[in-house]
């Protein structure tokens, strides 16, 4: 049966090489060890054959454990049997990728109330929102949408979200102010030395 996103899941954990020297695969294990209950693969940089094999270890690990999503690549999703995807705006568009998917979980990224509305109306299960402040962990394209606008997609969609985009412990409750229930911490989490610990702390606050 196809795994579905809840509103209130909290920590959304995403994966990432390039901040941290600990593995993909240890990241994983702490954030399921901390309880994180939805998991993203998303290593852009890496050789197809050797993300398949991240997924698939991941998919492993994970088990029924948490909701497993992979960014960007239909294909790895399909051949480790994730329960979903995360789409960006440069992405196979989203009609084509339920096509695709049938009833496994698609996320959106979105950068304003216009894209967060039309992501809902098209079926989107769930969508981020970002970057919330300025970050240096993906190349975005789009400003800062600072939580005024966080404020605001709160009150015009129903679907779950998630805050994301150079959120961290300082500016935190600033967020979950603003609306936020779901968050994802990348930087802050990841450049740690006990990942577990930090998402822990994380967790209890949302």
């Amino acid at each position: 049966m196809a795994k579905k996103i809840t509103d209130n899941f909290g920590m959304y954990f995403i994966t990432d090489s390039t901040v941290t020297k600990t593995s993909v695969i240890s990241q994983v294990e702490q954030a399921l060890k901390a309880g994180v209950r939805i998991i993203q693969y998303r290593e852009k940089n890496l050789p197809t054959l050797v993300m398949y094999l991240h997924a698939k270890e991941i998919r492993k690990l994970i088990n029924d454990r948490a909701i497993f999503i992979i960014n960007d690549r239909i294909d790895i999703c399909l051949a480790v049997d994730a329960d979903g995807i995360h789409l960006g705006n440069d992405d196979i568009p989203y009609a084509s990728a339920r096509g695709i998917l049938g009833n496994r979980i698609i996320g959106l990224s979105t950068h304003n109330i216009n894209e967060a509305v039309t992501a809902e109306n098209e079926g989107a299960d769930y969508i981020s929102i970002g970057p919330i402040f300025p970050t240096k962990t993906k190349p975005y394209h789009h400003e800062p949408v600072g939580t005024d606008m966080l404020r605001e997609i709160s009150k015009k969609i129903k679907i779950p979200f998630v805050a994301i985009g150079g959120i961290n412990r300082n500016n935190l409750q600033e967020v979950l102010n603003a609306g936020a229930r779901n968050i994802a911490l990348i930087s802050d989490i990841l450049t740690k030395k006990d990942i577990k610990k930090e998402l822990l702390k994380c967790k209890s606050r949302i």
